[in-house]
């Protein structure tokens, strides 16, 4: 696996509930930066920045598993507040409270995916553990460009019933 933690490390931890700003990205995963740009934007139009409102993702599925059209990946901002209706297609979902696996991820995000596989076919079969109807989900910690991308921090919630 090639990823900075030689043996990863699984924890199972208990969440809260987390509201978020959620922008949907549906279609092609090469159009995602653009998705991606415009987040930022109405991120730096409403204060919320890295460094006061927590970023995640949810991932609905691989990009190499469906077909591009049925791609979905939501990005997402915690926010104190409910939500100002806006134009910019931005909606509020809540990450739900629950029992997590998490793993921490530090390093390239093209390794991501090898520590995610990591949880589903090699942890998950042995840990006795069953999925809960949520989608995988992660927190990124510390990203580009805070620091070098080979210093990101992402933490992966794989959702437990």
């Amino acid at each position: 696996m090639p990823s900075s933690i030689p043996h990863p490390s699984v924890q199972i931890i208990h969440t809260t509930d987390i509201k978020v700003a959620v922008m949907e990205h549906r279609g092609d995963p090469q159009q995602l930066g653009d998705t991606i740009r415009r987040f930022i934007a109405w991120r730096k139009q409403n204060h919320l920045s890295p460094k006061v409102s927590a970023t995640f993702n949810l991932l609905y599925e691989h990009p190499d598993e469906v077909a591009p059209e049925l791609f979905h990946l939501d990005l997402c901002a915690t926010i104190p507040l409910a939500l100002k209706t806006n134009t910019d297609g931005i909606t509020e979902k809540t990450i739900p409270v629950g029992r997590c696996a998490l793993l921490r991820h530090i390093g390239l995000e093209d390794h991501l995916d090898a520590s995610i596989r990591y949880l589903y076919a090699e942890w998950l079969p042995h840990s006795g553990e069953q999925l809960r109807d949520f989608p995988l989900y992660l927190q990124r910690v510390i990203f580009f460009p805070d620091v070098p991308e080979r210093e990101a921090v992402t933490d992966i919630f794989l959702p437990l019933s």
